[in-house]
C-alpha cells in the first residue's frame, strides 16, 4: 500500500512513497541507513506510521517518529495514533470566534488571531520569527491553551535554547516539542510536522484548545523535493515536484474551531529570501492561511521589534474573535500608523511642517514607541489595552519620546500592584476608561516629578 510501513533485515523501518509495475520506492525512517545492502529481505507490516500521543506528552521533546529526546526516561500515559489524518469536514466546524492572545501588542491589536485561526508568520532569517512564536507559548500560561512547537531542520543548539528559554518561563510543562533537526534524514523532517498535528489532534479531541507551530514549511518543503527527485518524480517550478501545494494544504487544513469544542490554531513559519514574499513556497502557504504576520529586515535593522510590518500583514478571520475594547482600539492604531508612515516619507522634504502634520508625526512616533516590546516578556490583553489607550487619547504627547518605556512599565507597574481592580474590570469588558485616563494623568504627574 502507498504510506505503509516495511521492515528492513536490520530493524530499519521504511515507508512505501512509489508504487511502480517493476519496483517500488521507499524512505528510510532512520539516520543509520549504512547497513542496508543489495538483497537484504525487506518484509511488509502491513501498518501506517503510528506516533505516541496523550499527557504523557507534554513537557517532553521527542522525535519525528515520537521517541523520546530529553533522556527522561520513557513515555507513560500514552496511545498511538497515525500521522495522516482527514481534516475536519465543514459540518464539523465553527467559525472562529475566540481569541487566542499572544501577549505581543502589535500583533494582539492589528493583526488578532483566534482560536482555530491558521496565520502565517512570514519574514527574512533573522527577523525574530521563532521569537514571536515562543512569546506567544509563554504567553498561554494563563490561558489554558496546550502548545506543540515542530523544529523542523533546525539547528540542535537553537532547540536546546528554545527549551532552556520555556523551562525559564515556566512554560514547558504545557508544551511539547518535536525536533527532526538539521542533521536528520529528509524523510524524518518530512514527517515531524505530521507527527506535531497528530499530537494536537488528540489534546483538540479532549476538547482543548492547542497552539501548533510549525518552524518551517520552506525547510519542511526543501526536504520534501529532496525526497521527490531521489524517487525520481517530475521535477516542476523551482524544482518543487507537482504535489507541493497538497503537502502543505493536507497539513494546514488539520486546523480547525471545531463545533463541539477543542480547536488547533496554526502558526507556520515561512522564510523568505530578501523580502521576496512573492516566490513560490510563501505564495503556496499564504493561499491556504487566513493571515500573514509579515516581519520585516529593515525595521528589524532599525529597532522596532517586533518588526511587523501592519501595511503587509492582515488577519482575514481574527477580528471576529477580538475583545469588545481591542477591536474599538484597532481600527484607530492601524489609521494612524499609515497616515504616519506616509506623512514621515514626505516630512524628509521638507524642512517647515503646519502643527497637525507635527502632531500626527509625534502620535505616530509614540505608538511605533509603544508598540515596540522586548523579547520573552509577553503582556496581558488589559495591559495592553490601557497603554494603547492612552497613546491613543493624547494621554502621552507630552512625554519626551526616550521616557515613554519607562512610563509604560511604571504605570503598568503601579495599576497591577495598586488599581488591580481596573484591570479586572477591562478583562469583565466594563468601560472604566474616565476613571482609569484620571489615574493615569496622576501617574503622569508624579512620573514628571520625579
Amino acid at each position: 500500500m502507498n504510506g505503509e510501513l516495511v521492515e528492513f533485515e536490520n530493524g530499519i523501518l521504511g515507508m512505501v512513497m512509489n508504487l511502480e509495475i517493476n519496483n517500488t520506492g521507499i524512505i528510510l525512517l532512520s539516520n543509520d541507513f549504512e547497513n542496508i545492502s543489495e538483497g537484504d529481505q525487506v518484509k511488509l507490516t502491513g501498518k501506517f506510521i503510528e506516533v505516541p500521543v496523550g499527557y504523557g506528552l507534554l513537557g517532553r521533546v521527542v522525535d519525528s517518529l515520537g521517541n523520546p529526546m530529553d533522556k527522561r526516561g520513557k513515555l507513560s500515559k500514552i496511545k498511538f495514533a497515525p500521522i495522516e489524518k482527514q481534516a475536519p469536514n465543514i459540518i464539523e466546524r465553527e467559525e472562529v470566534n475566540k481569541s487566542l492572545q499572544t501577549g505581543i501588542k502589535a500583533i494582539d491589536a492589528m493583526v488578532p488571531i483566534g482560536r482555530g485561526q491558521r496565520e502565517l508568520i512570514i519574514g527574512d532569517r533573522q527577523t525574530g520569527k521563532t521569537s514571536v512564536c515562543i512569546d506567544t507559548i509563554i504567553n498561554q500560561k494563563y490561558q489554558n491553551v496546550i502548545c506543540i512547537y515542530v523544529a523542523i531542520g533546525q539547528k540542535m543548539s537553537t532547540v536546546s535554547r528554545i527549551v532552556k528559554i520555556l523551562k525559564e518561563n515556566n512554560s514547558l510543562d504545557y508544551t511539547c516539542i518535536v525536533v527532526s533537526s538539521a542533521s536528520d534524514s529528509a524523510p524524518l523532517q518530512y514527517i515531524a510536522p505530521y507527527t506535531g498535528c497528530t499530537i494536537a489532534e488528540e489534546f483538540m479531541s479532549y476538547n482543548k484548545d492547542v497552539l501548533i507551530i510549525y518552524d518551517d514549511l520552506s525547510k519542511h518543503a526543501v526536504a520534501y523535493r529532496t525526497i521527490s527527485l531521489l524517487l525520481r518524480r517530475p521535477p516542476g517550478r523551482e524544482a518543487y515536484p507537482g504535489d507541493i501545494f497538497y503537502l502543505h494544504s493536507r497539513l494546514l487544513e488539520r486546523s480547525a474551531n471545531l463545533l463541539n469544542g477543542g480547536s488547533i490554531t496554526a502558526l507556520p513559519i515561512v522564510e523568505t529570501q530578501t523580502g521576496d514574499i512573492s516566490s513560490y513556497i510563501p505564495t503556496n502557504v499564504i493561499s491556504i492561511t487566513d493571515g500573514q504576520i509579515y516581519l520585516e529586515n529593515e525595521l528589524f535593522n532599525s529597532g522596532i521589534r517586533p518588526a511587523i510590518n501592519p501595511g503587509l500583514s492582515v488577519s482575514r478571520v481574527g477580528g471576529n474573535a477580538q475583545t469588545k475594547f481591542m477591536k474599538k482600539i484597532s481600527g484607530p492604531i492601524r489609521t494612524e500608523l499609515a497616515q504616519y508612515r506616509e506623512i514621515e516619507s514626505f516630512s524628509q522634504f521638507s524642512s517647515d511642517l503646519d502643527s497637525d502634520t507635527n502632531a500626527k508625526l509625534k502620535k505616530g512616533r509614540i505608538l511605533t514607541e509603544i508598540l515596540k516590546q522586548e523579547q520573552y516578556k509577553p503582556m496581558r490583553i488589559n495591559n495592553q489595552i490601557v497603554i494603547l489607550h492612552a497613546a491613543l487619547n493624547n494621554l502621552l504627547n507630552d512625554l519626551e519620546l526616550n521616557s515613554i518605556k519607562r512610563f509604560e512599565y511604571e504605570m503598568l507597574d503601579f495599576l497591577n500592584k495598586n488599581r488591580k481592580d481596573l484591570l479586572d474590570s477591562i478583562l469583565k469588558e466594563k468601560d472604566v476608561f474616565q476613571e482609569l485616563e484620571e489615574v493615569i494623568l496622576e501617574i503622569k504627574e508624579k512620573f514628571k516629578l520625579s
